[in-house]
């Protein structure tokens, strides 16, 4: 049908959609998927400088907590690598990766166990003692976290799909708090507080699953193979 055809009240809806297609259309500044692959699966690996950067992230952290210092704390989530590992999880299970998403499992599980053993082992010898408001804040969680995640998920692998690199990841790292309910655990590991174990542990499970279920998503509407 020719577009001078259409009905009058139709043109602006057909302008409108126009308008959103040209500003919202995620696949404009989008990667080549191989290197994009290739980003995910590199951010997986745990060896060489990531397992030590990881336990000194840990000791930021738990110091952090520790004195109650929100910038240190913020310091550490900035140099944690834990979000690569949950974002594979939710790739493989997009693109139906299931050796990726093993992978990423088991390494998101020795991660996860460096990083209760170190802040258990700080927290123990720590002569600071009692549980400041930074350290009590990881131990409840709420609806507002899963929706801090699950957003924050979304901007995450929206920001590692472009073609320049950004600073959405680390800022996604920062916003969904993955390093401070990990050593808020530990120190309810160390100081025989299960109530504040179970919590912080719970906070992290949250934030990891929504994360990895906004990167499947998020794969799956960008069309991956």
């Amino acid at each position: 049908m020719d577009s001078n055809l259409k009905p009058p009240q139709s043109r602006p809806v057909s302008r409108f959609r126009r308008f959103m297609r040209a500003r919202f259309n995620l696949r404009d500044d989008k990667a080549d998927d191989a290197e994009i692959e290739t980003r995910i699966r590199e951010g997986v690996e745990l060896r060489g400088a990531t397992p030590w950067i990881l336990v000194f992230a840990i000791f930021v952290a738990s110091v952090g907590l520790n004195v109650n210092s929100t910038a240190v704390i913020i310091g550490a989530m900035l140099i944690s690598p834990l979000m690569g590992p949950i974002m594979g999880i939710g790739h493989g299970l997009a693109v139906y990766d299931f050796d990726l998403v093993k992978k990423s499992f088991r390494n998101l599980g020795i991660s996860a166990a460096i990083s209760l053993l170190v802040s258990t082992l700080y927290f123990l010898v720590t002569p600071l003692t009692g549980g400041q408001s930074e350290l009590l804040a990881r131990t409840s969680p709420t609806l507002w976290d899963v929706l801090i995640a699950f957003f924050g998920g979304l901007a995450g692998i929206v920001g590692a799909t472009r073609e320049e690199r950004s600073n959405v990841v680390p800022g996604v790292a920062i916003a969904t708090a993955l390093m401070p309910p990990l050593c808020t655990a530990g120190y309810g590991l160390a100081n025989g507080r299960l109530d504040y174990f179970i919590g912080a542990f719970y906070l992290f499970s949250i934030n990891a699953v929504m994360i990895g279920f906004a990167t499947a998503i998020t794969v799956r509407y960008l069309g991956f193979k």
